[in-house]
Order: C-alpha cells, then structure tokens, then sequence
C-alpha cells in the first residue's frame, strides 16, 4: 500500500510542530508557516538543495572567479610565493568592493559587507571556505538560519570596523566571519553549561588561540580582523540567543532576508561607483 508522506515542519511563529502543507498553523493561525523562514528563503532563491552555508561558499568562489575574469592578465604575472597563487588584481577587488582607509574616507561603507567575500589567492579562499565548511553548519543548527547569517555578516563587519579604525590598511576576507562563529560558539559552551557544553567550550577555545597563533606568523593576516571578528560573535550570538533558549522570530528572519538583498545590492553598488573608488585607491 502506497501513500503521500507530509513533512512536517517547526511553525516559524509559535515553535510548535505541524504539517508543512498547512494553510495555517493549527495552533497560532499563521498563514502558510511552511513558506517562511530563511531555509525557505534561501531555497526560493538558490534552490532546494542549497543551505546557507553553502550558498555563501558559491558566492565567495563566484567572486574569486570573477575577480580574476575582470583583469585575467593578473594571473600571468608573477605570484610573489605560493600564497599569492592566482590572486586578483587590485583593479578587480577594488571593483568588486575592497575594503580599508580609502573606502571609509571616501564614504563606501557598503565595502564592510562586500570585502567579507573576498579573497585575495587561492590557499585564501581555500582555507576560509573550509573553516566556514566545517562551523557553520554547527553554528546554524545552534543559533538558526537567520541567526547563523546574522552573526556572520555582523562579526565580518565589525571585524573590517576595528582593522580600518587602527591601522586603515585594505584588506578582504571572510576569516573576521569565521571568528566570529568560533566567538558564538565559544559563548554557547559557556551559556548552556553541561557535559556538552563543558565539552564544547574548551575544544572550541583550544582552536581560537591556534588560529589566533597562526595568524601572527603568517604574512599578509589581518589580525585585527580576527579579533574584531571574534569579538563581534561573541556578543553578537549573546545577544541574539540560541535555539534551545529562544526560538528565532518572525523578526529576525526578516532582518536576516534583508541583509541578503542588502549584501547583493552592496556589490551592485560597488560596480556602480567603480570610477570614485580607483580615484580613492589608485590617485
């Protein structure tokens, strides 16, 4: 005997467990609860199959690709090392939406948004795409979808805030975003407590010093990006809360919807300005 198997589905709303067919939650009487949400969202947009996480690695690859499209002639020059291996051109990440003293002098606050996804090589974007592989979707069944996305665009941002304040120096990369997830991780082992927890906490610790170690040995780190990335999640993840103290809200998921058509209109508007921004970079 065949039959029809309904997915069920946690209302958005109200928390509580119904069909993901319903017209209405049986309990709070939101209409169509199983058409909102940010998984939902990012599905409408990339696809069913697509995450959140790994929507943000397609773009981040997209870009790097297109970087490299834009000034092809970057890739025949001379590498300078293996960690400038197939590295974009400055015109291209200018462009594209780098950021640094300029951008902030010249008013492009957009680039705090658009320079998290860019790389400048590929051991780059390698290793950040593979560190964004391995937290985020621990990070996301934690906090939620839209607070996953939220705590990432605000630690890259605030990350970017510190670097351009006391050094000013260009810089790109999403390694602020992914200290910032180790920062809202970290705060969730100590909040939640337990064997998990206590299990958690310092593993996850262990690995920020590392990384923060490393950083200082590297040529070409932005540590003040880790830090403030690092800072930026922490608190960020304090604030908005995980899933098993509080659900995400209706609120928040539309916060977290606009700051993805706000993260695309920032690079249209990095194209848009491309004249203002190679007089800021290259007078």
């Amino acid at each position: 005997m065949s039959g029809t198997v309904k997915k069920a589905i946690i209302c958005p709303n109200c928390g509580k467990l119904i069909s993901a067919n319903a017209e209405e939650c049986y309990y709070c009487g939101l209409k169509n609860p199983g058409k909102f949400g940010m998984h939902s969202f990012i599905q409408r947009i990339f696809g069913s199959k697509i995450t959140i996480v790994n929507a943000i690695i397609y773009f981040s690859v997209a870009l790097y690709v297109i970087a490299l499209i834009v000034d092809p002639r970057a890739i025949l020059r001379p590498s300078g090392g293996i960690f400038n291996l197939f590295s974009p051109s400055w015109k291209a990440l200018v462009i594209l939406g780098i950021t640094g003293a300029p951008s902030m002098y010249g008013g492009q606050y957009w680039t705090l948004i658009t320079a998290i996804y860019l790389h400048g090589g590929l051991l780059h974007i390698l290793f950040n795409m593979l560190w964004v592989k391995q937290l985020g979707p621990m990070v996301e069944q934690i906090f939620g979808t839209s607070r996953f996305f939220l705590i990432f665009t605000i630690s890259g941002v605030f990350g970017f805030v510190l670097s351009n304040a006391l050094t000013g120096a260009p810089t790109i990369g999403a390694s602020g975003s992914i200290f910032g997830l180790l920062g809202a991780l970290i705060y969730y082992g100590r909040a939640r407590g337990g064997t998990f927890g206590q299990y958690l906490y310092p593993q996850l610790l262990s690995w920020a010093v590392i990384l923060f170690l490393f950083g200082f040995f590297m040529p070409g780190i932005n540590n003040l990006a880790h830090l403030g990335g690092f800072i930026g999640g922490y608190v960020s993840g304090n604030i908005l809360g995980y899933q098993e103290a509080k659900h995400e809200s209706m609120t928040l998921r539309k916060i977290a919807a606009i700051l993805i058509v706000l993260t695309i209109a920032c690079f249209v508007i990095s194209v848009m300005t491309v004249k203002s921004s190679m007089m800021l970079y290259f007078r």
